[in-house]
């Protein structure tokens, strides 16, 4: 099975200098726990920034949410895979290096997100049938 087979394709994305404040009511509203963080020009990385990225800036530093920008906590430059790839190597990247969600390219153009759930779904969907 490929990534393309199981990957959410409706990523919500959020500009790097959006505020945290904005990040935060984007992931509300969308009903998300991470957003994709867009490139700034063609040769720029995808960032991801999720709650748990939030929540230690806010309450470990301190951060104030309409001070701070998303580029300022999100995890840059995110690790990404091809559409294209087998999803049994995705998931051994997930358990060797404790990644919980990996963005997804295709020719360095965003395509969408997979999941360590999206995998475990997967794979429960083939032992049902």
């Amino acid at each position: 099975m490929l990534v393309k087979d199981i990957m959410v394709k409706d990523v919500v994305t959020v500009s790097p200098l959006a505020t945290l404040r904005e990040a935060m009511a984007l992931m509300r509203e969308k009903k998300v726990k991470c957003l994709v963080v867009d490139k700034q020009n063609p040769h720029d990385a995808y960032g991801l920034v999720t709650y748990t990225n939030i929540l230690q800036t806010i309450v470990a530093e301190e951060g104030d949410i309409d001070l701070l920008n998303v580029y300022d906590v999100c995890a840059k430059p995110v690790i990404t895979v091809s559409r294209e790839l087998d999803t049994k190597y995705v998931a051994r990247m997930m358990v060797t290096h404790d990644i919980r969600r990996i963005v997804v390219t295709h020719h360095n153009e965003l395509e969408g997100l997979i999941t360590m759930s999206d995998i475990v779904d997967s794979i429960l969907g083939m032992i049902d049938d």
